[in-house]
């Protein structure tokens, strides 16, 4: 039986490494926002460092139409800290924080089902 991969109308995160992260076959070596969201292209995120983060890393979330945000933390689990999070709360907007990795397999789950996804995927040197 011939197997045909599903087609997906959002960003695909192709594949990732230690520092880079490849977007429909485009490779990215700085922190990046992906979207599912229609029309959106992969963005730069200005955060270089966990401990760089604000609030307003999140904030504008807020006015992005996503229903759903994934945190990728780096290379490790590290969790924002819940006052940054506070506008999505109230939007109602969900967060799952994982590292960088898990992040962007759990991206491609969610925007090959058609979910309104962002991910925020932090990309340490």
């Amino acid at each position: 039986m011939k197997l045909q991969p599903d087609k997906s109308n959002s960003l695909t995160i192709n594949a990732y490494g230690p520092g880079w992260l490849e977007v429909n076959g485009q490779k990215f070596t700085h922190s990046l926002q992906v979207s599912s969201l229609p029309g959106a292209s992969p963005e730069a995120w200005p955060v270089a460092r966990f401990e760089d983060l604000k609030a307003q890393n999140f904030e504008w979330l807020t006015q992005s139409g996503a229903e759903l945000v994934i945190f990728g933390s780096g290379h490790r689990l590290r969790f924002p800290q819940p006052a940054w999070l506070a506008s999505l709360m109230k939007q109602g907007i969900g967060l799952e924080t994982m590292d960088t990795a898990a992040a962007c397999r759990t991206y491609n789950i969610l925007a090959s089902e058609g979910r309104k996804v962002v991910a925020l995927l932090l990309l340490e040197r």
